[in-house]
């Protein structure tokens, strides 16, 4: 496979190595395709042009020569098994980032994100890595989770959702391998892995409640991100970053901030989905203004109960009084809710 000038003395590390023959023994190919490329990039580093430039090139024939030997098959559907089922659930989304309201700034950095993921290969080939581990931070129902469904769409990939309830254990030391069970499947099946509600595992270390368990769980999750040879996605998302350990942060390659909505957004999230009814007796400023306190998660609610009552009473059609009536019933249900979990704080 490899050119006779391909001395592999230094040439990629151990880790590299396992990596590559494990893909080549499971017939992964993007896989061993990606780690071809960070072993040629390696000498390429070590001053070895021309060793990189034969190694690239071979790379390339054996790829286009497979490409063209194998016809398209489905991508088959993973389900987590044994242990792994009671803390991953799997889903495989269809949205894209169209599909999120979403700030310029916060469209921009994830759209960089979906172009890096996409030409991985070219960015190893040249000794770089794209984004790979994402914090997504902000108040309740401003679309973190919506987003990594859609960072799932936008790659075609299955979007694999942690369940803290089924990770986190009072047993000593259960979490901390199970924790581990979750990056050997980050590892061994490309997708978009998602920790919502990060912060129940990354809480400051030094805090004054700081459980031992929960301390070690999150040395470990430091660690395992670490792991240069995996190509999944990996994001993490909470509503309270000021509750997250400072070393956290330095971990994500990108840490993404969602404010509340501003008025533009939350116009721009009513029109999208209200457009499957007929709007014309919609002033859009007035119902945009009432709506103005709520988060996108329940402007989206409060527009479903509106186009529902449309479908159903056969006209087809919303008002600005129908629009707002929704508006007031979902506030009215956020402030008891609020106030119920307040009593039980």
């Amino acid at each position: 496979m490899w050119p006779k000038s391909a001395k592999l003395s230094s040439v990629a590390t151990g880790e590299q190595l396992k990596a590559f023959l494990k893909s080549l023994e499971s017939g992964d190919e993007e896989r061993w395709y990606s780690i071809a490329l960070q072993m040629a990039a390696h000498e390429a580093r070590a001053g070895h042009a021309n060793l990189a430039r034969e190694l690239r090139e071979l790379i390339e024939q054996i790829r286009s020569r497979n490409a063209g030997a194998r016809t398209m098959m489905p991508t088959p559907l993973a389900q987590p098994r044994g242990e792994l089922a009671g803390i991953l659930s799997v889903t495989y989304p269809e949205t894209l980032l169209q599909d999120v309201i979403l700030s310029p700034t916060v469209e921009k950095r994830l759209k960089n994100v979906v172009h890096e993921q996409r030409q991985e290969s070219k960015l190893q080939a040249h000794g770089l890595t794209a984004r790979s581990r994402l914090l997504l931070t902000g108040p309740p129902g401003c679309g973190k989770t919506l987003t990594a469904r859609a960072l799932a769409g936008e790659l075609k990939l299955p979007l694999f959702t942690i369940l803290l309830d089924g990770l986190i254990t009072r047993f000593m030391g259960e979490t901390a391998s199970k924790l581990r069970l979750v990056f050997d499947a980050i590892k061994k099946t490309r997708g978009v892995y998602l920790f919502d509600e990060f912060d129940a595992i990354a809480g400051k270390r030094a805090a004054a409640n700081d459980v031992g368990e929960i301390r070690r769980v999150l040395n470990s999750f430091l660690l395992f991100l670490e792991d240069p040879t995996f190509t999944s996605l990996v994001v993490a998302a909470t509503n309270h970053p000021e509750l997250l350990d400072p070393a956290v942060f330095r971990r994500f390659d990108d840490v993404i901030e969602f404010e509340a909505p501003s008025r533009d957004l939350t116009l721009a999230a009513l029109q999208m989905h209200l457009q499957i009814v007929d709007t014309k007796g919609v002033n859009w400023q007035t119902v945009a203004r009432e709506a103005s306190n709520l988060s996108l998660a329940d402007v989206v609610k409060a527009c479903e109960d509106a186009a529902k009552g449309a479908i159903l009473s056969d006209t087809r059609a919303v008002s600005s009084r129908s629009v707002l009536a929704a508006i007031r019933s979902r506030k009215t249900s956020r402030s008891r809710t609020s106030k119920s979990a307040a009593k039980r704080r």
